[in-house]
């Protein structure tokens, strides 16, 4: 399935941001990698207005999200919480509420 506009913009922020460091480092385990490409097919299941909603989750937390961002750390990468700032001004209600 095909991403909309507003999905395509979110995924190509956490992309550059997050998640590409991990899928394209030698040195990245083979557990932050499997991690790393689960939460992108499971945002990739939800419109913008969800994959805002789980980002927020993930930087809340929840026990599992806690343990893999504690986890990307360790192995140096920057997780959800170093994109916090530039997410919150650039996918906001604003940005929700567009065409």
């Amino acid at each position: 399935m095909a991403l909309g506009h507003k999905e395509q913009e979110v995924m190509d922020f956490l992309h550059s941001r997050v998640f590409d460091s991990v899928l394209h480092s030698p040195r990245a385990s083979k557990e932050l990698k499997s991690g790393v490409r689960l939460t992108i097919v499971r945002m990739e299941q939800r419109d913008a207005r969800k994959m805002v909603q789980y980002f927020w989750s993930a930087i809340k937390g929840t026990e599992r999200s806690i343990g893999f961002a504690e986890r990307m750390r360790r192995e140096g990468f920057r997780r959800f919480e170093e994109a916090l700032e530039e997410f919150r001004t650039k996918f906001d209600d604003r940005f929700l509420r567009r065409p």
